[in-house]
């Protein structure tokens, strides 16, 4: 049985489809329902059953599932870059992936699970999933993922398990994530509600308004990428995963009024303090050690994936993938 935590969330249910469209449906899905909506992205998915992310937690300690499991493809997070309970998020992304982990030893089970690009910090250091001490995450969030990053290499079991360094996400599913939603999702209800879309003026001179840069990946490409790891049997090493091409806030919002075939129309608006001295102005993924893994795969390019984010799913309204 595969176990996927987070797998009510963005990337995971998405994944969970992916899983799905393979003819694998031997899955126990871990996640927190909470009061939102997210609970829709399990509609019409096979999964063997679900199981509260706090009562799994504690079946692990007990050893209900030893034996029983094959893989764990961890993507259940706090992915809130301005949640600022930290010791919150050292227990839901630090803690609670060492006690998944140590079971995953235990079980010599294949452990698969999501790192994120805020541990690079304002970028000083690069972006090389070769770079790790150095790191300077901005916040909370990414702090708690390097430390559970550095953890896993300061033990040596990098050699044994994937961590995935995503970069920007976007894609069906993400609905009900709030402000953590992409830019995508944003910039077309903003379109719909008001005819623009608003983004945020520079906080540097090295940038202009709306250039600054991201490396923003596909939620469907993402999958792909999970899936032939997974598949051609690659274990271990923490690597970046994103396209490797970053692109400007302009291209982005460009790219949504164009899959609407409408001309643009962008306004410029300061910044939240809050976000002023923790904003990353570029992000770029090097995916030196991706490629020489050899998988067979491209990345759409930014027009065709949101193209199709808006055109089959947001103009139809059809939010879950």
């Amino acid at each position: 049985m595969i176990v996927l935590t987070g797998g009510a969330g963005f990337i995971g249910s998405c994944f969970l489809k992916t899983l799905n469209d393979k003819g694998i449906s031997d899955v126990l899905v871990v996640d927190r329902l909470g009061n939102g909506t997210k609970w829709k992205n399990l509609t019409g998915k096979k999964f063997e059953r679900f199981e509260n992310k706090v009562v799994f937690r504690e079946n692990l300690k007990n050893g209900k599932y030893d034996g029983q499991i094959t893989a764990v493809f961890h993507f259940g997070a706090c992915s809130s870059t301005t949640e600022t309970d930290n010791d919150y998020l050292i227990d839901n992304n630090y803690q609670y992936s060492i006690d998944l982990a140590e079971f995953c030893l235990r079980n010599s089970v294949k452990f698969i699970y999501a790192s994120s690009a805020a541990t690079y910090g304002n970028g000083d250091n690069g972006y090389s999933d070769e770079t790790y001490d150095e790191l300077k995450p901005l916040n909370g969030y990414g702090f708690s993922k390097q430390l559970f990053d550095l953890w896993v290499i300061q033990n040596g079991y990098d050699k044994i398990f994937t961590g995935l360094k995503f970069f920007n996400v976007f894609g069906p599913n993400e609905y009900h994530k709030g402000d953590m939603a992409s830019m995508i999702y944003k910039s077309y209800n903003q379109i719909k509600s008001i005819g623009m879309v608003r983004l945020f003026k520079s906080n540097t001179s090295e940038y202009s308004d709306g250039s600054q840069m991201r490396d923003f990946i596909y939620v469907k490409d993402a999958c792909e990428v999970i899936w032939q790891l997974y598949t051609k049997g690659i274990q271990g090493g923490i690597l970046n995963l994103g396209t490797g091409k970053s692109r400007s806030w302009n291209d982005l919002a460009n790219a949504v009024f164009m899959a609407l075939n409408l001309n643009s129309n962008i306004e410029y608006i300061n910044m939240p303090e809050n976000l002023t001295n923790q904003y990353q102005n570029f992000t770029e993924a090097e995916m030196k050690k991706l490629k020489v893994l050899g998988l067979d795969f491209n990345f759409a390019s930014l027009e065709d994936s949101v193209n199709d984010y808006v055109t089959n799913y947001l103009s139809k309204n059809y939010l879950v993938y």
